[in-house]
């Protein structure tokens, strides 16, 4: 097994604004490993408030890198529990690696991943886009920019009815809202009958990721589906999101990969609870490793390389909303590396 790796900066198409700050540009990091001539791709981008940056991801593999190439590559669902014990303090890494490890696996076995799963494509779930946080106007404007059939709008500002019933008055299609733990019980509480009226599908994250008590409250009085995102990063989290939440959102990069992302969509199920995987503005090379899990899910969130105006693969296509795969075997992409879109 041989490692290598780049670092890009992928500047967006706009500025993108959640309650959390704003960025115009997305740190990532993509991986490759090769093993007897076959290369696999893997990407973990880098989120600020999870305080984990590529320089980190860098290092621990540069510290490591002896171990991760020396691994008698089988599988990679055993490549990740060697992973995740060697690299115990970085899931994005180890996210990384393990979407390289599928990929290779894939290649290896000439199939895609979906057919590695037996996952039937004819029901896949439908791919969102999202609007970032700006004034009323521009996110009208970037909406009409972007004919949908689902919009996820961020949220978390004082004018959070005003923004969603602009972009109503604008579209009839589904709106589903995400507040990025901005939140408190109250303001919840007035809004959320709010939204419904304006017939809003789905609520993500409305209250502060460790806010279990109010959770409680809200999940008996909501009268829209509540999707867990900030409260939902590792496995063990799925059993705390039940009864909390109605739905868990799965991001691989914070639960470290396509193997335990698996897992929690089956625990998920198991306790009658939606799934949704989203995307942290991943490339093609991450949204890919999405794409595959597809078959498995309910709601789908991996529009980063439509928000992006730079990528670094090809691969999947977008038919509003609908995903579509290449012939190649693996996660089905070419890494390029940076170039306009």
């Amino acid at each position: 097994m041989k490692v290598q790796y780049w670092q890009h900066n992928l500047k967006f198409r706009h500025p993108f604004t959640i309650s959390k700050g704003t960025k115009t540009h997305q740190p990532t990091l993509i991986v490759e490993l090769e093993h007897f001539g076959i290369k696999g791709y893997g990407e973990a981008s880098a989120i600020a408030y999870y305080n984990i940056p590529v320089e980190k991801m860098i290092e621990d593999l540069e510290q490591k890198k002896q171990f991760i190439e020396k691994f008698a590559f089988t599988d990679p669902e055993r490549y990740w529990h060697y992973l995740h014990h060697l690299l115990p303090n970085n899931n994005f890494l180890v996210c990384a690696l393990d979407i390289a490890a599928w990929d290779l696996y894939g290649k290896m076995r000439g199939k895609k991943l979906y057919e590695l799963w037996e996952g039937d494509i004819s029901k896949n779930a439908i791919c969102d886009y999202t609007i970032g946080i700006d004034t009323v106007d521009k996110m009208v404007e970037k909406m009409k920019e972007k004919p949908w059939p689902i919009y996820k709008i961020k949220v978390g500002t004082a004018d959070d009815i005003a923004i969603v019933k602009a972009l109503r008055e604008n579209t009839d299609a589904v709106l589903r809202v995400d507040a990025n733990a901005a939140w408190d019980i109250e303001t919840a509480l007035k809004l959320i009958p709010e939204l419904d009226k304006l017939g809003v599908e789905l609520v993500e994250q409305p209250l502060a990721k460790d806010d279990w008590e109010g959770m409680k409250i809200l999940y008996k009085e909501s009268t829209l589906p509540l999707y867990a995102d900030e409260s939902c990063v590792i496995e063990s989290d799925v059993e705390r999101c039940h009864n909390h939440f109605h739905g868990i959102n799965i991001k691989l990069t914070k639960c470290s990969g396509i193997t335990p992302a698996r897992r929690m969509i089956n625990k998920a199920k198991e306790l009658d609870m939606k799934v949704m995987v989203g995307c942290m503005n991943e490339s093609t090379v991450g949204s890919s490793a999405i794409a595959h899990l597809l078959p498995f899910i309910d709601h789908v969130d991996m529009d980063g390389p439509l928000l992006l105006e730079e990528d670094v693969a090809t691969g999947i296509n977008y038919d509003y909303g609908k995903i579509g795969y290449s012939d190649a075997p693996g996660l089905g992409i070419n890494y390029t590396g940076v170039f306009k879109k």
